[in-house]
């Protein structure tokens, strides 16, 4: 291993031969020691060669095993410091864990950018702290519960309103091949650009073809992905797909590409109901209801915020 560097979640993921969701719960019990720069966490090579000869029975742990350099630097013990977990892949999620890490001394957000059905397995293995989720069931048109109850089984949970924003195609500027409905992906003449199994603009996509019974077999390109919003418009801008699903802000943040409105999303937060989690729900209602983070999100733009912080379910 190279000593001149330290590594990101993901490159010790490929080390280790695991996700980047294990590796933030080996961060989090204190198993691999890491510090953060910026949102992003970093861990040094010789803490994870530490780790990687004590799995193998090569080293007894080390008395400094649960900490974490952060709080070790900071003269706090892990156990005064929680590191929290914030899955999903909006921006509006990382302004949520700025203030999250000002309003409380007790937590340590960090962030991992996977789509909303992994975030709520993830959550489900005990990865993760607070998952997004924006899960259209496209026959009634239902938002999020009707798939967190079917993984959340036998967990208390509570359900509360980030945001609503737009989603839609991106097509190329002017749209010049007029496409404008879900049933226009059956042209032979059409190539799109589809997002990993899991994402919710993946979701959005097949329940919309399920909707219009339109077979995957018709849609050229649907097994060309990508996993994040602005790689498929720049997909769409470079030529290489026609249109592909994604949210408006995305198409902001690329030339060339023109955003065709199909539906308002609801964009939701999930957090497990138990005697830990109780001040962190606290704490996040209390943000989102707060005027300066919805000032926040205002000033980015796209954003209905008008239901932010609202119950929307809880068991």
């Amino acid at each position: 291993m190279e000593k001149n560097h330290s590594y990101t979640t993901e490159e010790v993921a490929n080390i280790l031969k695991v996700s980047k969701l294990t590796v933030y719960d080996l961060v989090k019990k204190g198993l691999l020691p890491a510090y953060r720069v910026g949102r992003q966490m970093r861990i040094d090579p010789s803490d994870l060669e530490e780790y990687i000869k004590r799995s193998k029975g090569e080293l007894q742990p080390s008395s400094s095993q649960s900490l974490s350099k952060e709080t070790t630097s900071g003269a706090q013990g892990y156990s005064q410091v929680r590191q929290l977990i914030i899955s999903g892949q909006d921006i509006s999620l990382d302004i949520l864990a700025n203030y999250l890490e000002k309003s409380s001394k007790r937590f340590r957000p960090l962030r991992s950018y996977v789509g909303s059905l992994e975030s709520l397995i993830s959550m489900y293995q005990g990865y993760s702290d607070i998952v997004s989720t924006h899960l259209i069931e496209g026959i009634s048109g239902e938002y999020n519960v009707p798939y967190i109850s079917k993984i959340l089984v036998n967990f208390q949970y509570i359900v509360i309103h980030l945001l609503t924003r737009k989603a839609g195609f991106y097509v190329k500027k002017g749209n010049p091949l007029n496409i404008k409905h879900w049933e226009d992906l059956r042209r032979k003449d059409i190539k799109i650009v589809n997002r990993e199994k899991g994402s919710g603009a993946r979701v959005l996509l097949d329940e919309s073809l399920r909707k219009y019974r339109i077979p995957i077999s018709e849609i050229n390109g649907y097994n060309n992905e990508v996993t994040n919003h602005v790689s498929v418009a720049s997909a769409v801008a470079k030529g290489d797909a026609d249109v592909g699903v994604g949210i408006e802000k995305a198409a902001d943040l690329v030339k060339d590409v023109d955003f065709i409105p199909l539906v308002n999303e609801r964009y939701d937060l999930v957090i497990l109901k138990n005697d830990e989690n109780r001040e962190l729900i606290s704490q996040v209602l209390q943000i989102l209801r707060s005027d300066n983070f919805k000032n926040d999100l205002k000033a980015l733009g796209g954003y209905d915020l008008s239901q932010t912080g609202q119950v929307v379910y809880e068991n």
